[in-house]
């Protein structure tokens, strides 16, 4: 099932999630509703806040983009209970990023390349693991979700006084894009 997305300005965006155990009423239907959603909306990753609740999950798809990084040819990956333990600091990359819950608004924001993530998987085997290049951002972008973080707010003082018309116009209901959105009323 397509779930709808929540945009900018819906407080669970704002929250930090909660941990789940195997025990989660319907997790395997709710991971498929998300790859759902995901696919639907054509993104690589999605956060549960984004789709209105405040659980630590994520799913990451990055086969989509594999035709310019084949290193991520047919990559799927569920993320339980998630967090990022360390940031390597030594190396950053600036990358513009964009987010499903801020149609529209894309800039550019600087994270580090290499950081130590645990979490897991659906069998809710446990990892513990350094990750690298593209993958690090777009878990840093996902897991920031689950911190009640959004990608604007890494931008720099001048950077978020600029996208602040587009943020209104989001809070607004003023945008439009192709996938079911929940916005804030």
């Amino acid at each position: 099932m397509i779930l709808p997305i929540y945009t900018y300005g819906q407080p669970v965006l704002r929250k930090v999630a909660e941990e789940i155990d195997a025990d989660y009423p319907e997790l395997p239907q709710l991971i498929q509703n998300m790859w759902d959603t995901l696919a639907r909306s054509e993104g690589i990753g999605l956060a549960a806040p984004q789709v209105g609740l405040s659980i630590r999950l994520v799913v990451i798809d990055l086969d989509p983009i594999s035709e310019d990084l084949p290193e991520y040819k047919g990559f799927r990956q569920v993320y339980i209970n998630p967090y990022i333990e360390e940031y390597d600091d030594t190396e950053t990359d600036v990358s513009e990023e964009g987010c499903l819950s801020l149609p529209g608004i894309h800039e550019k924001v600087r994270r580090p390349t290499r950081i130590r993530v645990t979490y897991q998987d659906e069998q809710f085997q446990e990892h513990d693991e350094w990750v690298t290049g593209y993958l690090a951002r777009v878990m840093q972008h996902e897991f920031d979700h689950l911190e009640g973080e959004v990608f604007t707010d890494r931008l720099t003082g001048l950077r978020r006084q600029l996208v602040k018309g587009q943020l209104n116009d989001l809070l607004k209901g003023r945008f439009s894009c192709s996938y079911k959105v929940k916005v804030r009323h």
